[in-house]
């Protein structure tokens, strides 16, 4: 009798090993690793013979390109994010910290969508169907005609979705519950995990309906099980946010049918999640214009311009290595600022602790921020307050150069609305507005942005303040 053949696969990063160890030589994650039989699942089992295949249609590029018909929530966040709405026989994953309010997200969504005559499915594989209603009521959308279902076997779920009407939209909470008959593995291993998005994604695309999947997060941040999975869906969503901050981020990091990088941004109350439909003045509502080291950053996610305050704080340190603390920004491009602020501007701070923050919890991640932060920098350590009117946007080189970067238009018309009278950007910026109000500095380099802030004051070597 043959030997069975098995299999050693790491739950968090789905590296497949020969043998079990303790640490996963991919992800270096422990105790992640579980036995699994390769010939279970779909496709699986030695000694099948392979069909004969049959051609396909071979088609053109050019011809007429359809509209691709979209649902729409009514909800103008959830619907920028995903590029207009709810794309027909296409896939969303849908991922966040626990608590964070996927599940409140997705109820007032189905709700809404519910109200306009669609057909919407909620199947719940974490709660039962009376914890799911006690949510429906404490957000008011228990008249809603959304459809309720506990259920964790794939099969099952399937033959309820073909059972009847062709649903407009199938929400599954959430995805590592799920289990398949196809395959010899526990709920939420690796196995399991990709046969159930296998089958959702057949299902969508046969019947035109659109899926959301929720996914559970890793303790950094990423959509648990196998990579493969956000490859597969048509659209990956991230529910951001920090409990001590009553806002949240919905983040597009993937999308088929849509731009990429776009995020809506909800406010967390007893009620459920508000929209805030002009995020840049719940980031600047608690600004202290007199404070010096806080600068505002015109900032682009996707195609929507954001404002936000950078936050500095510099200051002697009593330590052998000073200390460099950042929060909501990259703290290895913190380092890059600092070297050139101190190699070709002359800004000693290598005796002074570093402290820098995104003000509201706020994460940025273009490059664009770096005039901000150094102008944030420089401010504290001179004492001098920054013009409350005005922004600062630019990418720094290595060299001190400033460098260009792209929307030129939207970041200034987005400072324009709210008050900001003044903007500090990169020299030979494009797609400058030709009308406004707003008085623009270039800066050729980062020697200017310094000159400019330190005026007739002179930042020394120890970072006192001399005439």
């Amino acid at each position: 009798m043959a030997k069975t053949k098995t299999q050693f696969i790491c739950q968090n990063c789905g590296t497949v090993h020969s043998r079990w160890a303790g640490k996963c030589d991919g992800c270096g994650a422990w105790n992640t690793i579980i036995e699994e039989d390769p010939t279970s699942g779909i496709g699986g089992g030695p000694g099948k013979v392979a069909k004969k295949g049959k051609p396909v249609t071979l088609t053109m590029l050019s011809g007429e390109i359809e509209e691709a018909p979209r649902i729409q929530s009514g909800i103008s966040e959830l619907d920028r994010v995903t590029g207009g709405g709810f794309v027909r026989g296409s896939v969303l994953l849908v991922g966040g910290d626990p608590g964070i309010g996927k599940s409140t997200l997705l109820m007032q969504a189905a709700a809404a969508l519910a109200r306009r005559n669609n057909r919407i499915i909620y199947v719940s594989g974490e709660e039962a169907v009376a914890q799911v209603r006690l949510r429906a009521q404490r957000l008011g959308s228990a008249d809603a005609g959304v459809l309720l279902a506990a259920e964790t076997n794939v099969e099952d779920i399937l033959a309820t979705l073909a059972d009847g009407k062709r649903p407009d939209l199938v929400i599954i909470d959430s995805i590592q519950t799920l289990w398949s008959d196809m395959a010899e593995a526990a709920p939420g291993t690796v196995t399991q995990v990709r046969v159930g998005v296998q089958a959702m994604i057949r299902f969508a695309k046969s019947t035109g309906a659109a899926i959301v999947l929720v996914g559970h997060v890793t303790k950094d941040g990423q959509i648990a099980g196998p990579r493969v999975v956000e490859h597969m869906v048509d659209a990956v969503l991230y529910f951001e946010g920090d409990r001590g901050h009553h806002y949240r981020i919905l983040r597009n990091v993937k999308n088929r049918f849509g731009p990429t990088d776009e995020i809506g941004v909800f406010e967390m109350s007893d009620a459920g999640l508000k929209e805030v439909p002009n995020p840049s003045e719940l980031f600047l509502g608690e600004r202290n214009a007199k404070a010096p080291g806080a600068a505002v950053f015109a900032g682009m996610e996707g195609t929507r311009p954001v404002l936000v305050e950078v936050q500095a704080l510099v200051a002697p340190t009593s330590l052998g290595t000073p200390r460099r603390a950042v929060v909501g920004w990259d703290s290895s491009r913190l380092a890059m600022i600092l070297a050139v602020l101190e190699a070709h501007c002359g800004v000693r701070l290598s005796s002074h602790d570093v402290y820098l923050n995104v003000a509201g919890g706020y994460r940025i991640q273009e490059p664009a921020a770096d005039i901000a932060v150094a102008a944030a920098l420089v401010s504290s350590l001179a004492g001098l307050a920054l013009p409350p009117d005005c922004v600062y946007f630019g990418e720094i080189s290595l060299s001190g150069a400033v460098r260009p970067v792209g929307h030129t238009g939207l970041r200034l018309k987005e400072a324009e609305k709210l008050g900001f009278q003044k903007a500090a950007l990169p020299a030979g910026s494009a797609e400058l507005p030709k009308t406004g109000s707003t008085r623009l500095t270039a800066l050729e380099g980062l020697t200017d942005l310094v000159v400019g802030i330190a005026g007739s004051k002179h930042v020394g070597q120890t970072g006192d303040e001399e005439d």
